[in-house]
């Protein structure tokens, strides 16, 4: 497997993130943001969206972090972090839908301001934040994963911009129950760490 990336990107460490947590080896290959390298030809080809990551395993390419933990998933038979059974796996999709809605417009939106420059309205992207963070911690609350009795990958889904909400002047102290998952996962075996950047309430 070869998994396009790069280190500051919260969709592209999901992905990697996955592949590591379950031991999967994969070639990582750093796509230049700052050259444009995602809206080249060659690019496109791989993911007309220009977005990254993208996953290619033989002839198969799967654009698209969410999609990436699925078909991983799938194709290793990864059924603990992927359930098969209809409510658990509606669990799952239920947290996936809140990485690619609220969590990308909120906690990844504020850090687009202050990491790449995005011109975004930082109070209202702010704002959203916190309002999926409370729902995250209340979610939370009195259990340890956030769609079943142990971690699937909604969690991993969920992870990456959580952690580095603060970076986008996201301050996440209000949020014991998030911030002990976020330790929790952490803790787990093959753990890989997103990069840090020097930006927000961590400059």
């Amino acid at each position: 497997m070869k998994l396009y990336v790069h280190p500051l990107s919260g969709h592209s460490h999901r992905a990697r993130l996955f592949l590591s947590l379950i031991g999967q080896p994969v070639e990582l290959v750093n796509v230049d943001l700052a050259a444009r390298a995602h809206k080249a030809p060659e690019f496109l080809k791989l993911n007309p969206f220009g977005q990254l990551p993208v996953l290619v395993d033989g002839d198969t390419v799967v654009p698209d972090s969410n999609a990436i933990l699925v078909y991983v998933s799938k194709k290793l038979g990864k059924t603990d972090w992927l359930p098969e059974t209809p409510a658990a796996a509606a669990a799952v999709q239920r947290w996936l839908s809140v990485a690619a809605g609220d969590i990308a417009f909120g906690p990844a939106a504020a850090r687009l301001i202050t990491v790449f420059g995005a011109p975004l309205d930082a109070e209202s992207v702010i704002a959203r934040a916190h309002v999926v963070l409370k729902r995250m911690d209340d979610a939370l609350a009195g259990r340890s994963w956030i769609a079943a009795d142990h971690p699937t990958i909604a969690d991993v889904a969920l992870y990456s911009y959580t952690a580095r909400a603060p970076e986008g002047f996201v301050d996440l102290e209000a949020y014991a129950n998030v911030r002990q998952w976020l330790a929790r996962i952490e803790a787990l075996p093959g753990f890989v760490a997103f990069q840090k950047s020097r930006a927000g309430l961590e400059a």
